[in-house]
């Protein structure tokens, strides 16, 4: 069976190593064939030696290569995934958000068809994606850095972060589909419960979910603890996260 990578990145001090090893261990947990697990970053500093780490990539675009500090917001460093060449990465790729819980299988990802898979985003309408996880071909998509490169700043003026871009670029080529309804879930949205049953009932994993999705507010650490991250929204001790998030 032919390899398969799976990429990450990490940048600035949001997430730190933890975050990296617990994927790592997680998709090692759940992903039966042979694959490279790469984390793109700038800090390797507390990343377990076991892991393959590699500089975030220069793609050739001033703003990203010198950092400018609106790169580092809304996850438009993911970018640099789409770079050709990505070092000595070749095929299929996985990409996967730092802030998730892997629950089941990632086998069915890897036979999904389709040239750029992503998560439909929950709370739209408009064909836009969720780039905590996509699957894509390393080399396929350089034309979206190209794009945004000679368009600059009038190719970002309509979005407001990496994810709206990508999908809407990639989308109008009539390259995105998304992953089947409930791979892909939001912690918040179909794992908490509703209203003042956030008082009496934990969290809860949905039948059929692969993957969470931990955007925003609590992160898994605070879903672990019971700590929300907003006043008006309880979460109590969310047990079965710890025993995933490892």
């Amino acid at each position: 069976m032919q390899a398969v990578n799976v990429l990450c990145i990490k940048w600035g001090r949001k997430y730190g190593p933890e975050y990296v090893n617990k994927l790592h261990s997680m998709v090692s947990r759940h992903l039966s064939r042979p694959f490279r697990f790469v984390c793109l970053t700038d800090d390797a500093t507390g990343i377990h030696s076991g892991i393959e780490v590699k500089p975030i990539p220069a793609v050739g675009f001033d703003e990203f290569d010198q950092r400018k500090p609106w790169t580092f917001g809304h996850g438009w460093l993911k970018l640099t995934s789409f770079a050709d060449p990505l070092y000595d990465l070749t095929g299929r790729t996985l990409f996967l958000d730092l802030d998730i819980v892997i629950v089941d299988s990632l086998d069915p990802f890897f036979d999904q068809p389709g040239e750029f898979v992503v998560i439909k985003e929950w709370d739209k309408t408009d064909g836009t994606g969720n780039t905590s996880c996509y699957l894509y071909t390393i080399g396929a998509h350089t034309d979206a850095l190209e794009h945004l490169k000679t368009g600059y700043p009038q190719s970002i003026a309509d979005v407001r972060n990496e994810q709206e871009y990508i999908t809407g670029y990639l989308g109008r080529q009539g390259k995105v589909s998304f992953w089947p309804d409930g791979w892909c879930v939001s912690f918040k949205r179909h794992c908490m419960q509703r209203g003042l049953m956030g008082w009496f009932k934990p969290p809860e994993i949905p039948p059929g979910a692969r993957i969470i999705a931990f955007h925003g507010k609590p992160n898994p650490p605070d879903a672990i603890a019971g700590v929300s991250g907003k006043w008006y929204r309880r979460v109590l001790p969310t047990p079965w996260v710890a025993e995933h998030w490892r």
